[in-house]
C-alpha cells in the first residue's frame, strides 16, 4: 500500500466528511508512515475543535494495515484516560511505560529508563505540550529530561515511529516559555532528530456552534494580534454567574444533566479554583476527602 492509497483509506473511514485541513494532514501523516523512512517524528498541532481527536482515532483504527503495533501515551493519568476513551485502546502514562523502579544497595528507591524491546511500533503521545526538556531535581526520577528519555526509549532503528499531539495555545511545562516537544526546530538543533509537522487551524463543523470554542478562539486571535480587550459572547453552553446560590444551583444542574466530566468552571486564579473545588466536593459531591 502506498501513501496515496492509505490516505484515501483514512478519508473513507472518517465518521464525517473531513475538513481540507484534515485531508492535508492525512496526506502528510501517510507520507510520514510509508515514504519518509529517514524521519521518525511527526508533530501534529491544533487548537481545540480543529479535529485532532477524530483524525487520531481514525489513524489508530487503521494503522494495522501498515503492520504497525500501536502504543498510546500521555503525560498524566487523566490525559491517558481521555486518550483511551476516544481511541478505545489501552493507553499508559509516559512514566509507567518507559521507566521502572528499583531499590539500590542503600534501600533507596530510584527510577531508571527501561530498555525498549518493541519493534515496528507507532508511538502516539497526546498532550505533548506538557513534556519538558529540562532536567528534574527529583530523587526518584534522575533524568536529564522527560523529552530526552522519550527519544532514548523509542528506537527509530527498529522501524518504530513517534507522533506528538498537542496544542500550542496550552500552557508550556513549568518554568518554560515554549513547549519543546512541539518545536521541530528546537528538536532538530538539540537532539539531531528530523521531523515533519502539521498544524490544524480550521474548526470542524460540529464545533462552530460551541460558545466555549468561539470565545477561546477569539481570545487566542486577540492575543496573537496584541488586542487585549475582550467582549465575552454568551451562548447556550456558556453562562456568566455571580450569585453564590445561583452558582451552586447551576453546577448541580449541569452535573445532573451533563455529568461532571462535561461541566467546565472558569475562575480567575488557581487559588480560587482550589476554593471552588473544595466547596464542590463538600457541598455538591458530599466528599471532603477527595
Amino acid at each position: 500500500m502506498d501513501f496515496k492509497d492509505f490516505s484515501q483509506l483514512l478519508i473513507n473511514k472518517f465518521s464525517f466528511s473531513p475538513t481540507e485541513d484534515q485531508i492535508a494532514a492525512i496526506g502528510e501523516l501517510s507520507k510520514f508512515l510509508i515514504s519518509n523512512n529517514d524521519i521518525g517524528l511527526f508533530i501534529l498541532k491544533g487548537y481545540a475543535g480543529t479535529g485532532k481527536t477524530t483524525l487520531m482515532k481514525t489513524l489508530v483504527d487503521n494503522v494495522k494495515f501498515l503492520k504497525y503495533n500501536i502504543c498510546l501515551l500521555a503525560p498524566t493519568g487523566r490525559a491517558a484516560k481521555v486518550l483511551s476513551n476516544y481511541s478505545k485502546k489501552k493507553s499508559f502514562t509516559i512514566h509507567k511505560k518507559i521507566y521502572f523502579s528499583s531499590v539500590d544497595k542503600f534501600g533507596k528507591f530510584e527510577t531508571k529508563l527501561k530498555i525498549n524491546k518493541i519493534k515496528n511500533t507507532l508511538f502516539i503521545v497526546d498532550e505533548a505540550s506538557m513534556i519538558s526538556d529540562s532536567s528534574t531535581s527529583s530523587d526518584l526520577f534522575k533524568s536529564k529530561s522527560l523529552l530526552t528519555d522519550i527519544f532514548k526509549y523509542v528506537d527509530f532503528k527498529t522501524n518504530s515511529k513517534l507522533i506528538f499531539l498537542g496544542d500550542t495555545a496550552q500552557l508550556p511545562p513549568v518554568k518554560q516559555t515554549v513547549s519543546p516537544a512541539l518545536n521541530s526546530d528546537l528538536i532538530k538543533e538539540f537532539y539531531g532528530i528530523k521531523s515533519m509537522d502539521f498544524t490544524l487551524s480550521n474548526v470542524v463543523r460540529q464545533s462552530k456552534s460551541s460558545g466555549i470554542l468561539i470565545n477561546a478562539t477569539t481570545i487566542r486571535n486577540n492575543i496573537l494580534n496584541e488586542i487585549f480587550s475582550f467582549d465575552f459572547q454568551l451562548y447556550p453552553d456558556v453562562e456568566i454567574l455571580n450569585d453564590g446560590f445561583e452558582i451552586q444551583e447551576k453546577i448541580e444542574s449541569s452535573y445532573n444533566e451533563n455529568g461532571s466530566e462535561k461541566t467546565i468552571i472558569i475562575v480567575r486564579s488557581n487559588k480560587r479554583a482550589n476554593l471552588y473545588n473544595q466547596q464542590i466536593r463538600k457541598s455538591i459531591l458530599f466528599n471532603e476527602n477527595l
